[in-house]
């Protein structure tokens, strides 16, 4: 009886650590794509951005840690729980003429 019982716990032990481990997993993938919104949104606003991009940071289940714009460029950190993740866009400006959607970088 004591080794079922020893068994038991052991085996629940384990169930509990796995599910803390998708938990981690989880809260990541929504920070990531919680970041990934929030830059996407703040890049394309005409204004700072920071505004819409708590707000769609937010609507994710993200809370916006930092928000950085430089020209067309915006860089982003959320956190949802323990999870962070960082986020980077960058406006890519046409002209008349321009080939629009191409540039070099990494």
């Amino acid at each position: 009886m004591v080794l079922l019982l020893s068994a038991l716990g052991a085996g629940l032990a384990v169930l509990v650590a796995e599910l803390g481990a998708v938990a981690v997993v989880v809260a990541r993938a929504r920070a990531t794509a919680a970041a990934d919104a929030a830059a996407l949104a703040a890049v394309t606003e005409r204004g700072d951005g920071r505004t819409v991009a708590r707000e769609f940071a937010a609507a994710n289940g993200a809370q916006l840690v930092s928000f950085t714009r430089d020209g067309g460029e915006v860089l982003v950190v959320v956190r949802v729980g323990r999870a962070r993740a960082t986020a980077r866009a960058v406006a890519v400006l046409c002209g008349p003429g321009d080939p629009c959607g191409r540039f070099s970088g990494p």
